[in-house]
């Protein structure tokens, strides 16, 4: 028997919904507007978090970044009585401040269950390579064998970089199917064993292309193919030659194992290279992890989407109140019918529940073409971006059953009102 009440008062609420239809739609302006505002953030908000995290991960989330940084020390005293805090005072590292072979490897030893490989780079700049009147932007990278095993490269043609031309510190070089578009009109077999020379300010570098890698394009690029600066690799002991580095580094990645926890083995490596640079005054050892930074970006932007939804909110509730008013204004003109329907028998419970369901279903009404409208302008938002449409079903049922229950909130004044009413005052009503 309830049952057919409720889906009769929910009838009776299409009815009048209907009957009205531009006062419904203005009356529900709110609740649209409030609910697809939430929605839309929350779509594009998810989009951008998966992409980035995808990103990530597709890099290695696990790896862990280690760095030489410096220390916050006390306010230092110059010559001339000024005071400077350390961090202010950049310091280059000095030959005593480097990462060394010995010290790598001790950690690799060390950590046998937890260190899959290290990855070691040393950058010799970004620059251009010219071929007649075709260009490549290119930045100059030398990586040893680590690095490959830590970093998804999917060579195309040739061989890469082989492991005797990076034991060996050669002069070649793993390029970009965008590199080979550009000077080699896309001739990847041409491109192998041709001689490049790469422009990095002032110093010019001749290395022989060896193989051809797929490029990767990135989330946040907005430069055409043409312009694209991709990497050029050449074994680390090349690049270390030229930039007068051999054997000394600033930093690494480690690689781990499967199953290890970052964060825990985070804390061991400072510790284990606490042994070098306790006494170092100006240099200490940093690490992080790309799980970490995730994680970080993850909080930021769900503490953005909650906040954004608070500002909805406003609207939300502009919205409700526009609710009771228009329910308030339904009643008045259905007082006659309030009173008939009283005199017939009707409860002040089934009174109540007309109109609180009338007020539910109009919200409910709004809350739907809000999702629809917030999940139409996240995808559009996310599309525009770059990025994959990722509407949260949970916020959509979220949004939806907050609609009912400004519906019921709203609504339960104006229904206890005609309720309460006298069914004889109320057929007098003129």
């Amino acid at each position: 028997m309830a049952s057919v009440l409720i889906l009769e008062n929910i009838a009776l609420a299409f009815t009048a919904l209907l009957s009205n239809k531009m006062r419904s739609l203005l009356t529900m302006l709110g609740i649209i507007i409030g609910i697809g505002s939430v929605i839309a953030i929350v779509t594009v908000g998810n989009s951008l978090s998966n992409s980035i995290s995808s990103s990530m991960e597709s890099m290695g989330a696990n790896n862990i970044m280690v760095g030489l940084q410096q220390k916050e020390t006390e306010d230092e005293e110059t010559d001339s009585g000024m005071r400077f805090r350390g961090p202010d005072r950049y310091r280059e590292p000095t030959e005593s401040d480097y990462f060394t072979k010995d010290m790598l490897q001790a950690y690799a030893e060390n950590f046998p269950n937890e260190v899959k490989t290290l990855s070691l780079t040393e950058s010799l700049g970004t620059g251009q390579v010219t071929r007649g009147t075709a260009y490549a932007n290119v930045a100059l990278i030398g990586v040893n064998d680590g690095y490959f095993k830590g970093t998804k490269v999917d060579v195309l043609t040739g061989s890469g970089l082989s492991a005797r031309a990076l034991a060996n510190g050669k002069a070649v070089a793993l390029v970009s199917d965008y590199f080979v578009n550009n000077l080699f009109a896309g001739d990847q077999e041409a491109a192998l064993g041709q001689e490049v020379e790469v422009l990095i300010g002032r110093d010019f570098y001749t290395l022989t292309i060896t193989g051809v890698y797929k490029y990767e394009q990135t989330m946040m690029s907005f430069t055409s193919a043409k312009d694209t600066q991709t990497n050029i690799f050449v074994p680390i002991g090349y690049a270390q030659k030229q930039d007068h580095m051999v054997g000394k580094y600033t930093d690494f990645t480690v690689v781990t194992q499967t199953g290890v926890d970052t964060n825990s083995f985070i804390a061991e490596t400072k510790r284990f290279f606490d042994r070098w640079y306790h006494n170092n005054k100006y240099m200490e050892v940093g690490a992080f992890s790309l799980e970490s930074m995730i994680s970080t970006m993850t909080d930021m932007m769900d503490k953005v989407s909650i906040a954004i939804s608070v500002i909805a909110g406003i609207s939300l509730l502009v919205g409700g109140i526009g609710v009771m008013n228009i329910m308030m204004v339904s009643i008045s003109e259905r007082t006659r019918e309030i009173g008939t329907r009283k005199a017939l028998g009707a409860t002040n419970g089934s009174i109540r529940l007309q109109f609180i369901v009338e007020a539910m279903v109009l919200c409910l009404v709004g809350g739907i073409f809000g999702v629809l409208l917030g999940v139409g302008g996240g995808a559009l938002g996310a599309k525009l971006l770059g990025y994959e449409a990722s509407p949260s079903v949970t916020s959509i049922l979220v949004s939806l059953l907050f609609s009912l229950a400004i519906g019921v909130f709203f609504g339960f004044y104006p229904a206890n009102k005609a309720a309460r009413m006298n069914p004889i005052d109320a057929l007098r009503y003129e």
